[in-house]
């Protein structure tokens, strides 16, 4: 079967691979839709590993359900592509996303397991879950990233009548600033390098202003602004102006969330979080229960995660969204993949 891998720095190749078989209890299906995620834009970014084939965030049909019994084929399912080995502390006491295994055989993560950049897929029976029929593929394909959000938002207990501030408008970041608003912030920024995409957070709604990251005077505004700094900040680029800026623009005694990823050391003035007295915390993917309630949600139609999607392309057009979504000035957030295309 076609599917799309990594050839080297920022290159795919479109190339046949085998079908997956049924063994070990795995859940084989036919993938509808997959998203291209701000991690996978990483690994392609640093060519490596070569031959991996991405793809977490999707939509599937069973055609095998495995070693689960409640599965037929037919249904339609997502799953965590996390794989926790379910025994230790953190698998115990609900928070996969500590366990120490996690992303050690994460499928579209690893060698191991290729993910949706491909018309079927093999998937660890324990992740699967059952998604309810009054949810598009689109959504389905939407609930990984809008999970990531979430435990974001959730990790920085936003209160009523808070502002609050996200650095980065990219998928994560608007899925953020959106239950941000959800939790009661009467007020929510955002800081963006790129001015469709800043202009794009206050057009669907989830942003009451954006900023230009590149204006000298950003910080200066954004204090002012608040009239002395931001309740919360969610940092969702990773980078060390980014972290910079997050300490420095959130008030004393607030909270900044770090959820963007950087494999490199990043400077920062610790100096401000230690005479401000700052909150300062990680966040890393999600608990089950937080990507069961991303799904709840949507059937419930209490949010509407379609108005993020930009485009959806057949296997031949990964590498020019992959483009499109690090070129700075275009407005995309979030591309979805359709394989069968």
């Amino acid at each position: 079967m076609r599917c799309v891998a990594i050839k080297g720095v920022r290159e795919f190749e479109v190339k046949e691979m085998p079908e997956p078989v049924a063994q070990n209890g795995n859940v084989l299906v036919d993938v509808k839709k997959t998203g291209i995620c701000g991690s996978d834009i990483h690994y392609w970014v640093s060519g490596a590993p070569v031959g991996l084939v991405m793809g977490h965030e999707y939509c599937g049909i069973v055609t095998d359900p495995g070693s689960r019994e409640d599965l037929k084929v037919g249904d339609r399912v997502t799953a965590l592509p996390i794989s926790p080995c379910g025994h230790c502390p953190a698998c115990l006491t609900g928070n996969p996303q500590y366990c120490p295994e996690t992303w050690t055989y994460a499928t579209g993560l690893s060698l191991t397991n290729p993910g949706g950049l491909a018309p079927k897929m093999a998937i660890r029976p324990d992740m699967v879950i059952k998604v309810p029929d009054n949810i598009s593929d689109e959504e389905v394909a939407m609930v990984e990233p809008t999970a990531v959000g979430l435990h974001a938002i959730h990790l920085a207990d936003i209160k009523v009548g808070t502002r609050v501030l996200v650095i980065g408008g990219g998928i994560i970041g608007l899925v953020s600033a959106m239950f941000a608003k959800m939790e009661g912030a009467t007020y929510v920024a955002i800081s963006e390098t790129n001015a469709a995409r800043g202009e794009k957070a206050v057009k669907l709604g989830v942003a009451d202003e954006w900023f230009d990251a590149k204006d000298p005077e950003v910080v200066n505004k954004l204090i002012a602004k608040t009239n002395g700094g931001f309740d919360f900040v969610i940092e969702c680029c990773g980078n060390a102006p980014a972290v910079s800026t997050a300490l420095t623009v959130v008030k004393p005694g607030g909270r900044t969330i770090l959820v963007g990823v950087s494999m490199d050391a990043v400077t920062i003035p610790t100096v401000l979080a230690v005479m401000r007295e700052l909150d300062v915390q990680g966040a890393i993917a999600y608990t089950r229960e937080e990507f069961q309630t991303c799904i709840d949600l949507m059937a419930q139609k209490k949010i509407n995660v379609l108005k993020f999607v930009d485009d959806i392309v057949g296997l031949d057009q990964v590498q020019a969204s992959y483009e499109r979504l690090t070129s700075g000035t275009d407005d995309a957030v979030k591309i979805l993949v359709d394989p069968n295309r």
